[in-house]
């Protein structure tokens, strides 16, 4: 009889930690032999887990009843120091820092990935078993809308100011890698964290929009405290966009509207339907503002962006009504509510009508921590899974020993790697921007890769969270291992922040605003990677197969010079994935050019490129053909459903 295992998040646990990391290729390169804590052991470790493994063995040979009757037959898979035992992020800020500040940050980093092992793990794993609740009414039925939040909820709050997880970015202690460093720290937090990086990544964006706005007034006290390392001064921010009408659709869903006042403060009246971490501190929040007649311009011209305090200096909600909290699949560790805006104070901090150009930084910064939270989970599932398979025996064997086994994990690993380098691009670029260091072109191209990256591996993540959690059999179905939290907080990523086929759209706009040089810019930076790498000889048939995948997207965009409109947005999505998976693999093959390069660098770069990378068409229908195919589409997917009017 099995017994169900504690989650390994806890704090403490009755399994003895298995001590070493073995080398297996393409999977496990370079990675130390680390202690659950992250400390090198001695040299002769390697024999005393082969003794290990040997007595895992005779233990399955042994006659049931000398057994232990409660004990589990599987062993928990235990990880250490999340950054100790990274050894591609580790590869990857070595080839890439300065030397001065890759000292300080690997001391950093080293520092707080102890912290995450020993007090966030325990602090998230209560948020996600007290979830928030709603109290509306006191024991005296007055109406008091108190999102109740747990300690530990309230804890990595503090936490994260005391890491400077925001402040970090606008200190620029070091210049353009400032924000490289935070975005690393947030890739390790954000899988013990609580689900506390979505907060964290409207908080950021907040601050971002405040900075693009310049910082003066009102703002700059609340900048000060969004920026803010001293837990008692941060604040967090919230992003009230999403309305009843619509999602990602602002321009023609935002219904809320914003009065003037006589002392020049607005007072905004509607319905916000989502709106995650309610109960952050400030929001900011778009709205429709109305002339002396009470009239609104509709469309996105008629937006503007407003920041709001969601509290007085008594603690009272500024005219807030929390109508419930959101019944989640996931991410049920933080609060999302639709609520009733009845006259909130707010101030209006874009000029008229600009809205949804000025809370556009704060889209680009969301995305990004979107991105974070696809590829942190991705990594986490895959070391659980790598070193569930040093413990579990199937078959009279450990699952390691197991081929098929292993290349699955391999194939999960070389997808994580692919969404690491494709993040970190974007943060590096963002540096350079923030720094007043970015070229024309690095502008134009995080443009682009920004929409791209977010869409992409927010694909990545459900697949391979469900294909890792398939790795541990039965177990990783079981609630108390806590894999299907990890499952569940994942699946939401492809979602928030623009689904798939909205951002595909975004990637169209970026070339049309651009004028098409958005993707020269792609284009020529892609090559020049290419020959960089060419000197290589083991890499060559990953160059040829890219630059051939480069040569089918360029007759791709040839064909789509001369056609409409409607068959371009057919091919959106497939076009989308397409930059992706090129600039990916471009990416591997420049990590796995390095003069210190592993065997594992090269044939994860190898790997990537052996599938498809280009467009799934590479020729584009006309605009007429793509209209009748959309109209093929909409038949197949209605076939034999009664037609029914909307309500709205």
């Amino acid at each position: 009889m099995f017994t169900c295992c504690l989650p390994w998040w806890r704090a403490s646990t009755t399994c003895k930690p298995w001590q070493a990391v073995h080398f297996l290729p393409r999977v496990w390169e370079r990675c130390q032999p680390l202690s659950r804590k992250g400390i090198s052991t001695s040299p002769g470790q390697g024999q005393q887990d082969s003794v290990q493994e040997k007595q895992i063995l005779e233990d399955l040979e042994m006659p049931l009843a000398r057994r232990e009757t409660e004990t589990l037959f599987q062993e928990q898979p235990e990880t250490g120091n999340q950054y100790l035992e990274d050894a591609f992020l580790r590869s990857y800020l070595k080839t890439h820092l300065p030397p001065q500040v890759l000292e300080e940050v690997n001391e950093d980093l080293e520092r707080f990935g102890n912290r995450l092992l020993t007090e966030v793990k325990p602090l998230g794993w209560e948020c996600e078993l007290n979830p928030p609740v709603l109290r509306q009414y006191d024991a005296w039925g007055q109406r008091v809308d108190h999102i109740v939040t747990c300690s530990a909820w309230r804890r990595i709050k503090e936490i994260a100011a005391e890491e400077g997880l925001i402040a970090e970015a606008y200190e620029r202690r070091h210049s353009n890698w400032s924000r490289l460093h935070q975005a690393v720290k947030l890739y390790l937090f954000s899988s013990f964290s609580g689900c506390f990086n979505c907060p964290l990544a409207m908080t950021d964006g907040a601050a971002k929009v405040i900075e693009s706005l310049g910082i003066s007034g009102s703002l700059k006290k609340a900048f000060d405290h969004l920026t803010s390392r001293d837990p008692k001064k941060f604040w967090t921010s919230g992003q009230w966009m999403t309305e009843r009408r619509g999602g990602s659709d602002v321009a023609n869903g935002t219904e809320t509207v914003a009065k003037k006042q006589p002392d020049g403060t607005y007072r905004l009246y509607g319905f916000k339907w989502f709106t995650s971490a309610a109960d952050s501190d400030v929001a900011l929040t778009l709205a429709r503002v109305a002339d002396a007649e009470g009239r609104v311009k509709q469309g996105s011209s008629g937006l503007s962006l407003f920041f709001l305090k969601v509290r007085d200096e008594e603690g009272k909600l500024n005219s807030i009504q929390v109508q419930r909290l959101k019944d989640k699949l996931g991410t049920r560790q933080m609060a999302t509510a639709e609520l009733w805006l009845d006259g909130a104070k707010a101030e209006l901090i874009s000029a008229e009508g600009r809205g949804v150009a000025s809370i556009s930084n704060m889209l680009n910064i969301t995305r990004i921590y979107n991105a974070i939270s696809s590829v942190a989970s991705m990594r986490r599932m895959i070391s659980l899974s790598r070193e569930y398979a040093r413990r579990r025996v199937a078959f009279g064997k450990l699952l390691k020993d197991h081929p098929l086994h292993m290349q699955t994990i391999a194939r999960m690993e070389v997808q994580t790697r692919g969404a690491f380098l494709l993040l970190m691009e974007i943060v590096r670029l963002l540096g350079l921007v923030e720094t007043n260091m970015a070229s024309e072109q690095d502008q134009l191209l995080l443009r682009l890769l920004i929409p791209v990256t977010k869409l992409y591996t927010g694909k990545q993540a459900s697949a391979v969270v469900v294909e890792a959690m398939e790795s541990f059999g039965g177990q990783g179905y079981m609630e108390d291992t806590g894999l299907p939290v990890i499952v569940r907080d994942a699946l939401v990523l492809s979602i928030w922040e623009g689904t798939t086929n909205v951002l595909s759209l975004d990637v169209l706009r970026s070339l049309t605003k651009s004028q098409g040089q958005v993707m020269a810019v792609f284009f020529s930076t892609v090559q020049k990677k290419l020959e960089l790498a060419s000197s290589a000889a083991e890499l060559g048939p990953a160059v040829k197969q890219t630059q051939d995948a480069l040569s089918s997207l360029a007759r791709f965009l040839q064909a789509a010079g001369s056609r409409g409109t409607a068959a371009m947005e057919l091919a959106a999505r497939d076009f989308s994935y397409a930059l992706a998976r090129i600039y990916t693999g471009t990416l591997l093959i420049e990590h796995a050019a390095r003069p210190d390069a592993s065997s594992a660098d090269i044939s994860a770069a190898h790997r990537w490129c052996t599938r498809e990378l280009g467009p799934v068409a590479t020729e584009l229908q006309s605009s007429s053909h793509g209209a009748e195919e959309a109209l093929v589409d909409s038949a197949l997917v209605y076939e034999g459903s009664p037609a029914r009017t909307s309500r709205l």
